[in-house]
């Protein structure tokens, strides 16, 4: 992209009317945060219910349209937003819309299979650093090669889930089935090819649903199919450039590093779109009698090669913890702020059944700082206070170097969240990291300073011993 638009930029095309409707206290603030994409331009009513504004709207979403642009599967709230990317590099601006997970499920899934497969995939999850990690979505494979199958499949599909759903097969009749059966939950149509480009394009528009361009012959091939597919009014394009695992792995993440500088850098709107990767084929590869691990672990490579290579969207086939788990944290730290560190909210916390003997710990507001030490007090089943101070994200360790973490913060987060009065006594147990500031903290707070364990999977032996409260 070339230049992102600034403020000045877009406050002339905002209504002026400082309504406050956006969540802001004026159209120069939201112009502020729409500069920074930290809000959405469906915010500002007024653009979208009075018909004066209908210039400025035109003219403002031509503005700010990234180079990628979204698309969206599904509906409600469980829809999945895809694209919608601004830049090449992270550090430029931090990365929107996650990549969205999807996992297979096949139309030839009989009796309880299906939904049983379906439950699995909506009850994966894990907590991390406060966030709850999930999968997206569900790939519906029409493994049967029969229409009426596949749409008897995507109808009870549709009726176990509110999740997003792609409905993948090459052959134009079963998408058509398919299509008419659930066009209300805007699945997405994989996948119109060289062959099928007119078949699948007439689908798309009929329905108005998003569509995949396939092409793994080469890039040229693929920019041309979206051109066409363009002019036949298909508006909602998702590209898939094709995925091949190991020997060819290279090649596959060449491509998708090519489409996305076509995009970002050389502004070409042929490309401009979401990019879907397709790990699954490496399944294609397995060998009866052979050890599934390989091939979930080849999966899981060419999947993490994918997700730092600019793939919009996944779709993957296993569904174990340790084949998952390693996406998701990568996709998590991916899409965090790299100039903002990742922090909880300052305050008192109690954990279990605290009263005004309880002790009082202190730590920094950094979140894995904050979430490793909320595990271990409460896997120790331990009654205790906990002050967060804030620090500004930084760690214990950081914090103190760099004097975001000092004696007078201690003391006016002590103040703050009035800790004297919920204890009788005052005694405050530091991190070991922070020991050089406990005499210092003594000083300014009044409190007595305990130092504690560097590790926070010490506290509860070092409470458990209780020289904390002893003179």
């Amino acid at each position: 992209m070339g230049k992102l638009p600034g403020p000045l930029d877009i406050y002339p095309l905002l209504p002026g009317t400082n309504c406050e409707e956006c969540g802001e206290a004026n159209c120069m603030a939201f112009a502020t945060k729409l500069a920074e994409y930290t809000v959405k331009l469906t915010a500002c009513a007024p653009l979208y219910r009075e018909a004066k504004y209908v210039k400025k709207l035109i003219n403002l979403e031509d503005l700010i349209r990234p180079p990628v642009r979204e698309v969206v599967i599904g509906t409600g709230e469980k829809a999945a937003s895809i694209g919608g990317k601004l830049v090449l590099y992270r550090h430029d601006l931090r990365y929107s819309n996650p990549i969205a997970f999807f996992v297979d499920v096949a139309d030839t899934l009989e009796g309880d299979a299906l939904s049983q497969r379906v439950k699995a995939i909506e009850d994966w999850t894990y907590m991390y650093i406060g966030q709850n990690l999930r999968l997206d979505g569900i790939a519906l494979r029409g493994v049967s090669q029969d229409p009426q199958t596949f749409a008897k499949a995507a109808k009870k599909l549709s009726s176990l889930t509110d999740w997003p759903i792609i409905l993948c097969s090459l052959n134009p009749e079963m998408l058509a089935a398919a299509a008419k059966a659930i066009a209300d939950k805007r699945p997405l149509l994989y996948a119109a090819t060289l062959d099928t480009w007119s078949d699948a394009g007439e689908i798309a528009v009929k329905h108005n649903l998003p569509l995949v361009a396939y092409a793994p012959s080469g890039l040229d091939n693929l920019a041309s199919l979206v051109n066409t597919l363009r002019a036949m009014g298909v508006e909602e394009l998702v590209l898939d450039p094709g995925t091949a695992s190991r020997t060819g792995l290279g090649t596959t993440v060449d491509n998708f590093t090519q489409l996305r500088r076509a995009a970002t850098i050389g502004e070409n709107e042929l490309v401009g779109y979401p990019l879907l990767a397709t790990p699954i084929s490496v399944w294609a590869d397995h060998k009866e009698g052979a050890a599934p691990e390989l091939t979930k672990w080849d999966e899981v490579l060419t999947a993490a090669s994918m997700i730092v290579r600019y793939s919009d969207a996944v779709v993957v086939h296993s569904l174990d913890m340790w084949t998952n788990l390693p996406l998701t944290f990568l996709r998590s730290n991916l899409y965090t702020d790299p100039v903002k560190p990742v922090a909880v909210e300052a305050g008192l916390q109690e954990f279990g059944d605290v009263d005004a003997d309880s002790p009082v710990m202190y730590t920094t507001n950094f979140a894995l700082t904050y979430f490793t030490v909320e595990s271990d007090i409460k896997q120790a089943g331990v009654n205790a206070y906990l002050l967060v101070v804030d620090t500004e994200g930084m760690s214990v360790q950081s914090a103190v170097a760099g004097r975001r973490l000092t004696a007078e913060k201690v003391a006016e987060a002590l103040e703050e969240y009035k800790v004297s009065e919920k204890v009788k006594h005052k005694i405050l147990i530091s991190p070991g990291m922070a020991a050089r500031i406990s005499g210092e903290t003594e000083e300014v707070s009044g409190w007595a300073v305990k130092v504690g364990p560097q590790d926070s999977s010490g506290i509860p032996k070092y409470l458990q011993m209780g020289k904390w409260n002893e003179e």
